[in-house]
């Protein structure tokens, strides 16, 4: 039977690290759910063995955190906050700053995957009407999303599950994660401005792709908007106070939300991202069946004998941000978090697993759904265009954040 649960741990992570599977219509949400299926298939675990390895608060607190952020959504906040930013009477460099700032305090309050489908389409929209190239504004889009995601416990998928596993307190997270966040989005605002230069005005014409295509984007209301930033508000609240527990907070906030008369729960249902949901619940099959074959210890002892220690700090930075730019990053956190349950060690995986998500275009969910929306509206985020970007700016955020939680934590960082 270990034979049968290794073998589907490295086809599902394989899965994992190449996006899909080869020859095959599925995605990483495909493969995780199919891994979770083979296991129970084969006699590995029950399905009842499947169901209890699920972490149901996290499943609880995605969920919540979803509906709220498409409240916002379809109250039109996010739409009105982009166009206000694009309409801004700054120069392009002052605007870039703009776009950082809110992308980065909108991901770490909300989810950054949807800020990036959010404000996409109209950042590209405003950038046209200035004449401006977009592209300067979607890789800072990008990168910030990430970068501000970090900030918080809830700004990330990954964050949602450290912080619901470990227990970590959300203010004392927030109070050491904001030094490297901060100086991480500074540092981006300065690359983006080297790299770009004097090269930010492009002129556009009718026949460039997409350029006649209105933005479909719901309209204001600020009333629908005032009650998602209500009971965002009472959540941040409950979070800072540290009142248990977090998940039910958040139900409880998603379940008012949806007694409306005006907005359909079917239209708010429509913006959950379901597939993240299940790429959680097979992961969390996947990796609970090989934690209970002894293989995953032996693997760490193994590193450990090697002369990695995961239980120092400065391993599981490197280990997180290696691991989380093959496999993506909640694979990895799911790999690494038996190592990381002391405080300091959940705040090192977090950081270094989010802030990965700049290196590559493939790094992040919120950089491919920038590149996604761009591309609908004729502009192509390459691979090469956001590595101009994102190579400098994750080395520059992983040297601060290094350099920071060196400073507080000396040698359990560096593990001497």
């Amino acid at each position: 039977m270990h034979s049968l649960v290794l073998a589907v741990f490295v086809v599902v992570y394989l899965g994992m690290a190449l996006g899909r599977l080869p020859w095959l219509a599925l995605d990483r949400t495909g493969v995780a759910v199919l891994g979770a299926i083979a296991l129970m298939a084969g006699g590995a675990l029950t399905a009842r063995e499947a169901w209890l390895s699920v972490d149901v608060p996290t499943m609880a607190m995605l969920f919540g955190l979803m509906v709220v952020s498409a409240q916002l959504r379809l109250g039109g906040f996010y739409t009105r906050v982009t166009r206000a930013i694009a309409a801004a009477d700054l120069p392009p460099q002052g605007l870039l700053g703009l776009v950082i700032a809110a992308s980065a305090l909108l991901s770490a309050l909300l989810a950054n995957d949807i800020i990036c489908l959010a404000m996409t389409p109209i950042l590209v929209e405003g950038c046209r009407e200035r004449n401006l190239k977009p592209m300067p504004f979607l890789l800072a889009l990008a990168c910030a999303s990430n970068i501000g995601s970090a900030a918080t416990l809830i700004g990330n998928p990954q964050n949602m599950l450290i912080g619901q596993i470990t227990g970590l307190s959300f203010t004392a997270y927030l109070l050491d994660a904001a030094v490297p966040v901060a100086a991480s989005l500074a540092a981006l605002w300065v690359i983006v401005c080297l790299v770009f230069r004097d090269d930010w005005d492009e002129s556009w014409h009718e026949g460039a792709a997409g350029v006649g295509t209105p933005t479909q984007a719901p309209a204001f209301n600020a009333w629908q908007t005032g009650k998602g930033l209500f009971f965002l508000g009472i959540l941040m609240a409950v979070f800072l106070a540290g009142v248990p527990p977090r998940e039910v907070a958040a139900l409880g906030c998603a379940g008012v939300l949806l007694l409306s008369r005006k907005l359909a729960s079917r239209d708010k249902f429509a913006l959950v991202d379901w597939p993240l949901l299940l790429l959680f619940l097979g992961l969390f099959v996947v990796n609970h069946a090989l934690a209970a074959t002894g293989i995953l210890d032996f693997v760490y002892a193994s590193a450990e004998r090697a002369g990695i220690d995961l239980n120092h700090g400065g391993w599981l930075f490197a280990a997180t941000a290696v691991l989380s730019n093959i496999v993506s990053n909640v694979p990895a956190v799911m790999l690494l978090l038996p190592k990381a349950m002391a405080p300091e060690s959940a705040l090192v995986l977090a950081l270094s697993s989010t802030l990965a998500g700049n290196l590559l275009l493939v790094g992040s969910i919120a950089n491919l759904i920038v590149a996604d929306q761009a591309e609908r509206f004729g502009v192509r985020v390459t691979w090469g265009a956001h590595l101009r970007v994102g190579l400098p700016v994750t080395l520059t955020s992983f040297a601060l954040t290094g350099l920071w939680l060196w400073l507080r934590w000396g040698e359990h960082f560096v593990g001497q």
